[in-house]
C-alpha cells in the first residue's frame, strides 16, 4: 500500500499532466484554420458528427459539461441551423440531435485540420518514438476509462526490445508482492537470457501479444526434457486480464506443444494468483504433488501440469 507521500506524489503527477494536456489541446485548437468555434463547440460537433451522442444529455455525460452551459451552445448552433431536434419515440423527455447538412459542412474541414495538425506534430518525432507515445496514451485511456474492450488482439512472435519488456512489466506489477522483487527480476532476466540467443525453435517458442497495436503481454516455452515441456514467464497486463487474452497465449503454448511432440506441458504458478491458476485449470492443467513438480522455489512455487497424450503412444510415435 502507497504512503500518503507517495499518493501525493502521483496525484500531483497527474494533475501536472492534466494541466499540461489542457494547454497542448488550446495550442493545438489555436493552430486549426480561423474559425468561430471554441474548442469546446468543436468537441460536442465531433459526438453528434460520429453518434457518440444523440440527446443533450449524452453530450453533458460524455464531455463532462455543465447543462446550463451545454444548453446555450446547443441553442446557438440551432439559431445557425448547425443542429436539428425531433422528439424521442422512447423517452418524451429527450429530444434527438442531429447535425444538419450546414453543421457537417462546417464541422468537415475542422476534423481535418485537426487531423493534419496531429499528424505535423507526430511527424516531428522518430517512428519508434510515435509508438511509444501512441502505447503510452492507449495505456492511459484503458486504465482511466473504466473496463477495456476487446479490440483487435495480435499474436506474433518476438521482436527485438519484446523480451526486455516482458522482464520490465513483471517485475514491476509484482514488485511489491512478498517474494517478487529483485531477486525475481534476477531470475526473469536469467530464464530469457538463457532462451533468447540459441533456442531450438522446433522445440521452443516465445510469444508477443499486441492490443490495437499495444504490447500487452508474453509468454515462453521451453523444453524442461525429452517428454515435457513448460510455460515460462506468461504475463498479461492488469487492464486487459478477463479479456481471455491469457487464454489465449496457453492455448497457443499447448498447440505448440502438441505439435513438437511432448507428452506433457507444465506451468509453474504462483499460489497468490488466483486467476492464473483458475485459467490453468479451465485449460485442463492440474496441480502436481509438491515432490513431483520440480517446480522452483520463490513465488512460482506451484507446478501444474497438462498430459497431452498417452505416454506409450508417444514413445512409439518417438521411435518410428
Amino acid at each position: 500500500m502507497a504512503t500518503e507521500s507517495e499518493a501525493m506524489r502521483r496525484a500531483q503527477a497527474v494533475l501536472q499532466f492534466n494541466r499540461f494536456y489542457a494547454k497542448y489541446l488550446v495550442a493545438q485548437h489555436d493552430r486549426l484554420p480561423r474559425s468561430t468555434f471554441s474548442l469546446t463547440e468543436v468537441r460536442i460537433l465531433h459526438e453528434l458528427a460520429t453518434g457518440k451522442a444523440d440527446t443533450a444529455a449524452a453530450l453533458a455525460r460524455n464531455l463532462a459539461l455543465d447543462t446550463g452551459y451545454l444548453s446555450r451552445i446547443l441553442a446557438g448552433f440551432e439559431q445557425r441551423k448547425l443542429i436539428s431536434r425531433r422528439p424521442s419515440t422512447t423517452d418524451a423527455r429527450q429530444s434527438l440531435l442531429s447535425l444538419t447538412d450546414e453543421g457537417r459542412a462546417e464541422y468537415a474541414p475542422l476534423d481535418a485540420a485537426a487531423v493534419d495538425t496531429v499528424a505535423a506534430a507526430l511527424a516531428q518525432l522518430a517512428p519508434a518514438e510515435q509508438e511509444q507515445l501512441i502505447g503510452a496514451l492507449r495505456t492511459a485511456q484503458h486504465l482511466l476509462g473504466g473496463r477495456s474492450s476487446p479490440g483487435i488482439v495480435t499474436i506474433r512472435a518476438p521482436r527485438p526490445g519484446d523480451f526486455s519488456w516482458i522482464v520490465h512489466r513483471l517485475t514491476q506489477s509484482f514488485a511489491h508482492e512478498p517474494g517478487w522483487g529483485s531477486r525475481f527480476e534476477a531470475l526473469a532476466a536469467q530464464r530469457i537470457g538463457a532462451f533468447a540467443p540459441g533456442h531450438d525453435p522446433a522445440r521452443e517458442a516465445a510469444w508477443i501479444v499486441e492490443q490495437e497495436g499495444l504490447v500487452v503481454g508474453g509468454v515462453m516455452l521451453i523444453a524442461a526434457g525429452e517428454e515435457e515441456a513448460r510455460v515460462q514467464m506468461l504475463f498479461v497486463e492488469r487492464h486487459v486480464r478477463r479479456l481471455g487474452i491469457g487464454s489465449q497465449l496457453l492455448d497457443e503454448c499447448v498447440r505448440f506443444a502438441r505439435r513438437a511432440g511432448y507428452a506433457a506441458l507444465a506451468i509453474e504458478l504462483a499460489p497468490e494468483l488466483d486467476d492464473a491458476r483458475r485459467m490453468a485449470g479451465r485449460a485442463g492443467f492440474a496441480p502436481m504433488p509438491p515432490g513431483e513438480s520440480g517446480a522452483g522455489t520463490g513465488p512460482l512455487a506451484e507446478c501444474w501440469s497438462l498430459s497431452l497424450q498417452d505416454t506409450g503412444t508417444w514413445r512409439l510415435l518417438k521411435q518410428a
